[in-house]
């Protein structure tokens, strides 16, 4: 048993270690402007992302390609990057104002603009997690695709593998029909070491409505880019732009942002009213104060969970659109980000939010709390959003502080014990690769969740340095030590870093202020077919979701 715990160990610092360098190295390029990532410069990232073979990244170290490793870094970044030379990462330079149609993601809220057939540019608003993001995912994807290519290459001159020659074929059809789709399967097929069930399971998830035979594309594109780095020596290349490097760390994007929710608050004479602070999504606390009137006949006849997985379905427009209407008219302000932070904001005037009392015990108050709703942000951004709205603000030359009742953050975490839609609950943030740890008192308590079937864990949380980069081996350590760690988000030692600086050193707001955290389980990194990768939550994630965004605003209206 000792040697077994002596391995773990190793193999746990091993990976801590690639971590460090994946890191270190990428800040180098950075700093650099520069690099070619399948080139000398490029050398460095991809042995420790080999190393370090991150669960999420499948069977990256093996011959075979990995599939729903590609599919999970396709739906985060631009489409059509696979067929791009040059990736130009920029800051907001005004391509906005230009002829460029924005390119979004589907899983991540980033503008990026093809420039022409061969150049890609990604504009980062969100810090430094961003760029790390991106770039490992890059370093994944241009793995793969040299695995294409030492599988279609015959020689040094060119010469290429009857699968690949087929392939070129089906690719310049504009559609195959059922028989010309399975051949093209059977040759790609061959070309990722996979069976025809494989790729068959995978094909149309990668599909568009106006590209159903996007996979092959996207396999080929991917080969051809690697087959011209070997043989004609046309490297890939990844640059960052001047204005980026300037202004990364700068908080630009954040006091922007802040500053335009701060205007509101005076704006509507709120912001000397009780304020509380929630970190979420832009459904949950709407719904949860709303939806008992707006669906009171829904909610009586089949119950208020059937009424939130109804609105979180894919087809109930209509449904979302009345509720967002309802709280408009109701005390609802909704703020769309304009400063690039891509966190949209909602404002809720409590006074003026109508029948409360149907589901909240608010007994005759008469004076209820502001309530600031953000979207999630997005790893460092959290440090740099925080502050910034933490931080008073300037009116008539007049330094004013905002009277922060409560911080609050709900977010969605990958757990180390139980399934998709447990429950965390928090007392202490350990922040991967460094020696910093923030424990705190945690207003929420595993007994506020029991009695609804669903596990609730208590303990530590690690905040990541990127999800995509942890492993079985550091997982594994961590939840069994003493440490304690029962989940990994990026976010919570950010956020509680900002909150603590501004309480207890720069006295932005009181050092005692309450805070609450409580993630639900999108997934489990230690589990094989419970990886981010292995998809969403889908209605799993409703009953968790609206556990806790009842149980803070119960305890923000009875404080």
């Amino acid at each position: 048993m000792a040697n077994l715990w002596d391995t773990d160990r190793v193999r746990a610092r091993e990976s801590t270690n690639a971590i460090e360098r994946i890191y270190i190295t990428m800040r180098h390029l950075f700093i650099r402007g520069f690099y070619k990532p399948m080139g000398v410069s490029g050398k460095t990232l991809r042995e420790s992302l080999l190393t370090l073979r991150p669960e999420i990244y499948g069977t990256i170290a093996e011959d075979k390609v990995e599939l729903n490793g590609l599919l999970y870094v396709l739906e985060r970044l631009p489409k059509g990057i696979e067929s791009c030379t040059y990736i130009n990462l920029t800051s907001n330079e005004g391509y906005a104002q230009s002829h460029f149609q924005p390119i979004i993601p589907p899983k991540r809220r980033r503008n990026c603009y093809r420039i022409d057939e061969e150049q890609m540019n990604i504009e980062i608003t969100r810090g430094r997690s961003e760029i790390y993001d991106i770039l490992t995912h890059l370093t994944f994807m241009f793995i793969e695709s040299h695995k294409i290519m030492n599988n279609v290459l015959v020689s040094d001159s060119g010469s290429v593998t009857r699968d690949w020659e087929k392939l070129k074929e089906a690719v310049k059809q504009k559609e195959l029909d059922h028989k010309e789709r399975d051949i093209a399967i059977t040759h790609v097929a061959n070309i990722l070491g996979r069976t025809f069930s494989e790729v068959l399971e995978v094909y149309d998830q990668f599909a568009t409505h106006n590209d159903p035979d996007r996979f092959i594309r996207f396999i080929y594109d991917l080969g051809k880019l690697a087959l011209d780095e070997e043989v004609k020596n046309e490297k890939r290349i990844i640059t960052f732009s001047p204005v980026l490097r300037e202004r990364l760390g700068h908080h630009i994007h954040g006091e922007m942002w802040a500053n335009t929710i701060k205007q509101k608050l005076v704006d509507h004479d709120l912001f000397r009213r009780d304020i509380h602070i929630i970190s979420a999504n832009m459904h949950s606390v709407m719904n949860t104060l709303f939806a008992p009137q707006v669906f009171s006949k829904e909610c009586k006849a089949k119950g208020i969970l059937h009424v939130y997985q109804q609105l979180a379905e894919p087809g109930n427009d209509k449904m979302r659109e009345k509720i967002t209407h309802h709280a408009l008219e109701n005390g609802m302000y909704f703020l769309e980000d304009a400063s690039g932070t891509n966190i949209n904001v909602q404002v809720f005037d409590l006074n003026k939010c109508t029948g409360l009392e149907q589901s909240f015990d608010i007994g005759k108050k008469k004076n209820l709390p502001v309530l600031i709703v953000m979207d999630y942000a997005f790893g460092e951004q959290a440090y740099e959003t925080m502050e910034e709205l933490l931080k008073p603000f300037f009116t008539d030359d007049e330094k004013e502080y905002m009277p922060v009742g409560s911080i609050s953050i709900m977010g969605k975490a990958g757990i180390l014990k139980g399934v998709k839609g447990d429950i965390m609950i928090p007392d202490a943030h350990l922040f991967e690769g460094t020696a910093d740890n923030y424990p705190f008192h945690n207003e929420l308590k595993v007994s506020d969740f029991e009695g609804h079937d669903l596990q609730v864990l208590s303990g530590a949380m690690m905040s990541v340095l990127g999800t995509s980069l942890q492993n079985r081996d550091i997982l594994h350590f961590f939840h069994h030590s003493s440490w304690n760690v029962i989940g990994l988000e990026m976010e919570g030692a950010h956020y509680q870093k900002a909150i603590q600086a501004s309480g207890k050193l720069r006295g932005n707001i009181k050092p005692n202020v309450k805070v609450r955290y409580a993630y639900y389980a999108s997934d489990n990194p230690l589990q094989s077919g419970s990886t981010l990768a292995s998809g969403g939550l889908g209605v799993t994630g409703v009953k968790p979701t609206y556990l806790i965004t009842e149980k803070i605003l119960q305890q923000i209206l009875n404080s």
